[in-house]
């Protein structure tokens, strides 16, 4: 005889509950309420006959019996989800849909991407821009670059490139009346700052120059995007300052200059992540391959 299978709503709150050890965790992310996730793990510890949670005050902690059977749970939810991807995806191989920051795409991957539309004519490769952390499922995204030390839980990170911070500015502030030559000078002209992930660049090369750190603090402009930091050094508005992957190529072109031999390595990277444990489609390794390359010259 077939055993019954529990309610399905009450194993997807047991196995949220679980992973988050938190009922609150686990109705924000099933957007229902706390007490419905308490009613759902309440009746399916009925319908079992078998307690599953142990709840000490704040804390909130597994039975033995629940630690058993929570990995078959999980794996079983992972196949469904496996089965309804492969199902919705299966007249969109040929879409690839990459998450980036709107720095990197303008300023990095866009001048490149026309290789590998070259290399792979039948890819319709989509870039979305965004701030945020990319849930994969929700925002329907193969693929995202991030910025960061590639320790994402569930995901694959693959290195692509590291930066270096240095000062950057037009070629015409080394000429004129007041010659950017020396660290020194910069108290001379406005800095151009980046908020957010960016805004403590400028005091980290500063003390890496044994200048003082203070000199970030003098009248300048603050973007909060780096690729208008960026435009505006071009422009000759200011100095700013440059992380590798952003203003190699305006280097290359003459927009821009290095006035100075001190450079900062990054303590982080951009990496090239996507769902692990994914059965992986064609455009993707496709893709992870061309970035690979292009980052290390050979795309």
């Amino acid at each position: 005889m077939t055993a019954r299978l529990p309610s399905l709503n009450g194993l997807r709150a047991f196995e949220a509950a679980a992973r988050h050890l938190s009922f609150t965790l686990a109705a924000t992310e099933l957007n229902v309420t706390q007490t419905a996730i308490s009613h759902q793990i309440r009746r399916l510890e009925e319908e079992l006959g078998i307690r599953l949670f142990i709840r000490q005050n704040r804390a909130l902690a597994l039975t033995p019996e629940a630690r058993d059977y929570l990995p078959g749970v999980r794996a079983a939810f992972n196949d469904l989800r496996l089965a309804t991807d492969r199902l919705l995806r299966k007249d969109d191989d040929k879409v690839l849909t990459v998450s980036t920051l709107a720095s990197l795409a303008a300023k990095w991957l866009l001048p490149r991407l026309t290789d590998f539309q070259e290399q792979h004519p039948g890819i319709d490769v989509r870039i979305t821009t965004s701030t945020s952390l990319v849930d994969f499922q929700r925002d329907n995204v193969d693929a995202a670059i991030r910025y960061g030390r590639g320790q994402w839980p569930g995901l694959r990170a693959d290195w692509l490139m590291a930066d270096e911070l240095f000062p950057v500015c037009s070629p015409s502030l080394l000429r004129g009346d007041k010659p950017l030559r020396q660290p020194e000078d910069l108290r001379g002209y406005p800095l151009l700052h980046t908020s957010n992930t960016n805004s403590d660049d400028w005091r980290l090369w500063l003390t890496a120059a044994g200048l003082p750190a203070d000199i970030a603090r003098q009248p300048g402009i603050t973007f909060d995007m780096i690729f208008m930091t960026i435009q505006a050094a071009i422009d000759g508005i200011g100095v700013a300052m440059g992380r590798t992957s952003y203003v190699q190529d305006d280097i290359a072109k003459g927009r821009l200059v290095v006035p100075f031999k001190i450079a900062l390595p990054a303590d982080a990277g951009f990496y090239l992540v996507a769902p692990d444990g994914r059965r992986e489609a064609p455009k993707l390794t496709a893709f992870r391959q061309w970035m690979i390359a292009a980052t290390q010259n050979k795309a």
